[in-house]
């Protein structure tokens, strides 16, 4: 009887969910929303006035519950939440694992009480601090992710039956989201769309790292369109998603605030689509184009992709990121789409004046 209870208030919250985020998000709503990694005393610098969403990064899993790390990682989610006295409408989100932090996420989500106890304790740790709402980043359910972490083809449920257990301990009023990879096999093989998506707020795509480190080939790394090249972009998500049924309005286009820097094997078509590998990332704020041009890259953009790109055949290298224009151009797609806005790792990458978040902003306000 409790278990026929207990899917009976599931049911109800599908219901309640769904209707909600459709009437707070359609239409003229635009969630503009920041992963940030930095620390405390940094996060003045930034117009944070700017966001709709924050979502420090990241929690982790400590004996199955939620868990902030350390003192100095109190301080900073303190640190965001202040940030309300001038911003009152600012959700602020905590996240779990990103990239390497959720080692432990596939066998603690593996069972009914060990998803019950993670829930349990992201409730305690949201009222704890009067944040509004929870991020899942685990990198991957039921494919392979961090080298080393475990996973299994269960997950894929495991991760419907933890988003069901986190909706029925947090209620409706508190916001989930979670962090989706924007490449096929996440796609494809790591969510159970239909029984996920009416129980969460927001979707976070990341449509960046297209091209990555495990790569052998250079391309766009967070390109809008798809070229005859390659075709993983945020425009091919989208369309992916729109096919399965996933409501626009759920859907959060991701950006990229950080290049990717690839050595080139192959001298030819100005880097791109060339053997080679990853190389190193460089944040945003420490991207001069000015001083990169007088070692010798030049600066192109890809009419196809609606992507900037630098290539120097001296240094054997190609640059893929986002700037000014791709983001730009970024936000007015997901306006034009009718998405829930945009997002971006990291807000710490960007410049303090005049950088990509403000770009947003300003696109917003035409």
């Amino acid at each position: 009887m409790q278990k026929i209870k207990r899917c009976c208030f599931i049911l109800f919250l599908f219901s309640s969910v769904s209707v909600f985020s459709q009437a707070t998000n359609g239409g003229r709503n635009f969630s503009v929303i920041g992963y940030y990694a930095g620390n405390a005393t940094d996060i003045n610098q930034y117009p944070t006035n700017y966001l709709t969403h924050i979502i420090y990064s990241f929690c982790h899993l400590k004996n199955g519950e939620l868990h902030v790390d350390n003192r100095a990682d109190t301080n900073t989610i303190n640190a965001l939440l202040n940030l309300k006295k001038k911003n009152p409408a600012l959700k602020v989100i905590l996240s779990l694992g990103g990239w390497g932090g959720c080692a432990p996420c596939s066998p603690a989500f593996s069972t009914e009480e060990g998803r019950r106890r993670f829930a349990l304790s992201a409730k305690h740790l949201l009222e704890y601090f009067g944040a509004d709402g929870i991020d899942l980043d685990w990198e991957y359910p039921a494919i392979a992710g961090y080298p080393g972490h475990p996973f299994m083809p269960a997950d894929k449920h495991n991760f419907t039956l933890l988003i069901q257990e986190l909706r029925l301990v947090l209620g409706k009023n508190l916001e989930i989201s979670f962090a989706a990879g924007g490449l096929s096999n996440f796609l494809d093989s790591s969510v159970e769309w239909e029984k996920v998506v009416p129980l969460v707020d927001k979707i976070n795509l990341m449509t960046y790292d297209l091209v990555n480190g495990f790569s052998t080939v250079t391309g766009h790394h967070t390109p809008l369109y798809s070229t005859p090249a390659q075709a993983p972009s945020v425009d091919q998500v989208i369309h992916y998603l729109d096919k399965l049924g996933v409501p626009r309005n759920k859907l959060v286009l991701g950006a990229a605030f950080y290049a990717r820097v690839f050595d080139v094997f192959k001298n030819e078509n100005k880097g791109l689509y060339q053997p080679g590998k990853f190389n190193y990332g460089i944040s945003y704020k420490h991207l001069d184009t000015t001083s990169l041009k007088e070692q010798g890259f030049q600066y192109y953009w890809d009419t196809i992709a609606a992507a900037p790109y630098m290539y120097s055949p001296l240094k054997m290298q190609v640059i893929s990121f986002d700037d000014t224009h791709s983001i730009y151009l970024k936000t007015k797609y997901a306006q034009d789409m009718g998405l829930n806005g945009i997002m971006f790792w990291q807000l710490a990458d960007d410049k303090t004046q005049n950088g990509l978040l403000t770009v947003i902003h300003q696109t917003l306000m035409e």
